[in-house]
């Protein structure tokens, strides 16, 4: 487990394929609750390939040290990370 923020990572390897791969990162908090938005992406093992962008926002709690995950929230697609955008902006307009 992690003891920064900066070493939180979503990227998970299996049998030697990496099969979440980690694109970017945006730690959006830190602290003893640090709150961190990714975007990765999955392998399809039939196709051989990468399939499309996703994101993830996590929140894990700082206990002894080290980071431990403790909700997350997946948007599964441009689209829905679209339309959530768009009601962000429209809440937070000066």
């Amino acid at each position: 487990m992690a003891s920064s923020v900066e070493e939180l990572t979503v990227s998970y390897t299996e049998d030697g394929i990496e099969v979440v791969k980690e694109l970017d990162k945006q730690v959006l908090t830190k602290g003893a609750w640090s709150t961190v938005i990714y975007r990765y992406q999955d392998w399809n093992r039939s196709k051989e390939e990468y399939g499309p962008d996703k994101y993830t926002i996590r929140r894990y709690q700082k206990r002894n040290g080290e980071y431990m995950p403790k909700s997350k929230f997946n948007i599964s697609s441009k689209d829905q990370a679209k339309s959530i955008i768009t009601a962000l902006e429209s809440w937070t307009k000066d």
